[in-house]
């Protein structure tokens, strides 16, 4: 049968609701929209880890960094296999997963609750496993269309197109809502049963203590569908939708936001254009681009999906885009953000490494985990964001396509250089008079900065931005550092060769490299590290040029035959660059 004649029939068949896109639902009363306005609005989408180790993770380090948000893994039994996306497959809404079942996922929440953080789960409405037949994780049978004492053949959408119901024509409305979706039996969301089955597994959710709801492929649900199913909750949770943007089709992001937020992939495309070479000087009004308002919009630099199909930048982005870019996500007021901390992956279908268990060292990942909400940069920008909250941008420059500046309100101001060489300006900012932590090198103990500090004086400050990198300071992090001219790059023109000799034995397959504070040494992003060379066993070495006259600090860190990373032990290291001479050599031993 011709696709049009299947649609005609289709049409016939379905409630008068689906013969057109819904418009915007205006009541939004359902949706607390938490992160906004919240003094910590800040989400981790903590891909793939266990129940356990989030919970871990949530005492050690989530809770006193500030976040106030973890994005965790969909919950509910799926498909066996080891690859990520089986976790978006689900045969049953039983509370067993790869991650823990559902007393470890309860304890989770109320650990993490006790550590300030709050809890979205990644939630599946629109479908249920994309093959023929098996076995959940949890022992549950299932075929495509029968998921015993749960679903039958008749709680699913059957569109009639060939070969296997597939969606093929994105600009057809009826299509994106009824048919599927790579295969994946897809929830007859306007009947009562599959309403009231779908409502019941949320507020099962909420019972423990989840916090909000990402819905997963909420473009492929009818919006009203999904504020039927709300409706039915037991209580407002924040809620953030799935609908990716497509030029000149029907189903529109704008048709969400009264059900919640919904996540803007314009924003992630437009960040990786423009820190891509397009020029950050066009993100200055983010409200004015045509995507959702702010304060409906969730945004990230990159989630799981754009991190493996080339949708966004990503850890292996060149020019450290993908750590500037994410600065300037928690600089900027537009939307409420999700930092992504992943894993390092070889196929697109890896699923998470260490069975789960997500494992940390100091600053990074440990074991193929990257831990990228422990990065120096992202949370001391987490701790900026909780602190300049709902301020409004102020004193906007740019002196070039690459090179921009804004405050926010009287508590914080951010520069950002995308080029490769360094930016010494004097800016002018709202902030009162006083010594700052720059937040983008370190934090803030006791007054005193671990990383460098900037004086603000009479309403300007004088910096010297590193190449590729950023500045940062914030009323919440006052204090004096090694230098008070920016981010320890002095204001020197000139370079210096600087070897760095490090003594360390290691056996095969370890090596060695460099990690500090300035954007020459990876601003302490061990994916952006500097290897050493063996060359003189067992004296390592590397020569770096940089400005004139810096003071930095800096760390030696050792990654292992199966890439996790170790770091010497504390404290930091700290040097300057001689003001005078073309070369200099710093000799030390792995402590």
């Amino acid at each position: 049968m011709r696709l049009n004649a299947c649609l005609s029939l289709l049409v016939a068949s379905l409630p008068a609701v689906l013969s057109a896109p819904s418009p915007a639902v205006t009541d939004s009363s359902l949706n607390s929209r938490a992160p906004v306005g919240t003094t910590k609005n800040v989400i981790i989408q903590i891909f793939e880890w266990t129940w356990d180790s989030i919970a871990a993770e949530c005492t050690n380090f989530i809770g006193p960094a500030g976040y106030g948000f973890v994005q965790v893994s969909p919950p509910q039994e799926h498909i066996a296999g080891a690859q990520w996306w089986t976790d978006y497959q689900p045969v049953s809404h039983i509370l067993v997963s790869k991650r823990g079942n559902r007393a470890q996922f309860a304890n989770m929440i109320t650990t993490c609750h006790a550590a300030g953080v709050k809890v979205i789960a990644d939630t599946i409405w629109n479908h249920m496993a994309g093959i023929d037949s098996g076995t959940g994780v949890d022992g549950s049978t299932f075929t495509h269309y029968v998921y015993p004492g749960i679903y039958q053949n008749q709680d699913f959408h059957h569109c009639g197109l060939e070969p296997n119901d597939d969606i093929v024509n994105y600009d057809n409305a009826v299509e994106v809502f009824t048919c599927q979706l790579d295969n994946l039996a897809d929830l007859f969301t306007e009947t009562e049963y599959v309403r009231s089955t779908l409502a019941a597994y949320g507020n099962d959710l909420l019972s423990l203590g989840v916090d909000g709801f990402r819905l997963d492929a909420a473009k492929n649900i009818n919006s009203s569908d999904i504020a039927n199913i709300t409706s039915r909750l037991t209580s407002a949770p924040y809620i953030t939708q799935e609908v990716i943007f497509g030029a000149g089709q029907p189903v529109t992001p704008a048709m969400y936001v009264g059900n919640g937020d919904v996540q803007e992939f314009r924003y992630t495309s437009a960040l990786q254009s423009a820190f891509s070479g397009g020029g950050i000087s066009s993100l200055q009004n983010l409200d004015s681009q045509g995507w959702v308002a702010g304060t409906s919009a969730n945004v990230f630099v990159a989630n799981h999906d754009t991190e493996r199909n080339g949708g966004s930048l990503n850890m292996n982005s060149p020019s450290n885009t993908y750590i500037t870019a994410t600065i300037f996500s928690l600089a900027h007021p537009y939307g409420t953000p999700t930092v992504l901390s992943s894993y390092s992956f070889v196929t697109t279908d890896d699923g998470a490494p260490n069975g789960g268990v997500g494992t940390c060292s100091g600053n990074a990942g440990t074991g193929g985990w990257y831990c990228q909400h422990r990065f120096v940069p992202f949370v001391g920008m987490t701790g900026f964001r909780n602190n300049v909250g709902s301020s409004a941008l102020t004193n906007w420059v740019s002196p070039q396509s690459q090179q921009i500046a804004f405050g926010r309100g009287a508590l914080g101001f951010v520069a950002i250089n995308n080029v490769d060489s360094t930016w010494t300006a004097t800016f002018t900012t709202s902030l009162p008079n006083g010594s700052y932590c720059d937040v983008i090198s370190g934090a803030s103990s006791s007054g005193t900065c671990t990383g460098f500090s900037i004086t603000v004086s009479g309403g300007t400050f004088t910096a010297t931005v590193p190449a590729r990198s950023a500045i940062a300071i914030h009323t919440g992090a006052l204090g004096t550092g090694g230098t008070a001219t920016g981010s320890g790059t002095g204001t020197g023109s000139t370079t210096v060769a600087v070897t760095f000799q490090e003594t360390a034995t290691t056996t095969f397959g370890e090596n060695i490299f460099l990690a500090g504070s300035i954007s020459q040494l990876g601003t302490w992003v061990p994916a952006s590290s500097i290897a050493l060379s063996a060359a003189t066993y067992p004296v390592w070495s590397v020569t770096v040029s940089l400005p004139a006259g810096t003071t930095f600090q800096y760390k030696f860190i050792r990654k292992e035959t199966d890439g996790s990373v170790v770091w010497e032990s504390d404290p930091n290291r700290q040097a300057t660059v001689v003001s005078s001479g073309t070369t200099q050599t710093i000799a030390t031993s792995w402590r």
